[in-house]
């Protein structure tokens, strides 16, 4: 069975800096009030959030426009990795964000829907309005 989270969220900021906040480990450690980051700016390269309970690797990285990762937490079962999909859309002065998490553990998606919101659009927006 596959579960899936969609959330979309509109920013007053441009794609550019919207992804740069993402891909990049001091800036996403700013987002996360200094949270241990470390992100390769490459497809295929590893990354690790959150002092390693967030890790995984980019699938698919088109800069500006869309982050495909192979994510997992740290407390799943060995092996079992989720695919998340973030798309960046410019709409006039704003971006529109649209998150798609798909094939995680079954249980885990009030947990993680709740997780996106408080750990990544919450302090994003934040960090962004700086």
């Amino acid at each position: 069975m596959t579960f899936t989270i969609k959330q979309e969220k509109l920013f007053k900021e441009t794609p550019q800096k919207i992804y740069q906040a993402l891909i990049d480990s001091a800036q996403f450690s700013q987002v996360t009030g200094g949270a241990p980051t470390e992100i390769s700016s490459e497809s295929g390269g590893a990354f690790s959030l959150f002092g390693g309970m967030i890790y995984g690797r980019n699938i698919e990285l088109i800069s500006n426009v869309r982050m495909v990762q192979a994510w997992r937490a740290g407390n799943w079962e060995e092996g079992v990795y989720s695919i998340v999909k973030i798309e960046l859309k410019e709409k006039g002065e704003e971006t529109l964000l649209e998150l798609t998490h798909t094939g995680f553990p079954e249980g885990q998606g009030e947990h993680l829907s709740t997780g996106w919101e408080e750990n990544y659009w919450g302090p994003l927006k934040k960090y962004l309005e700086k």
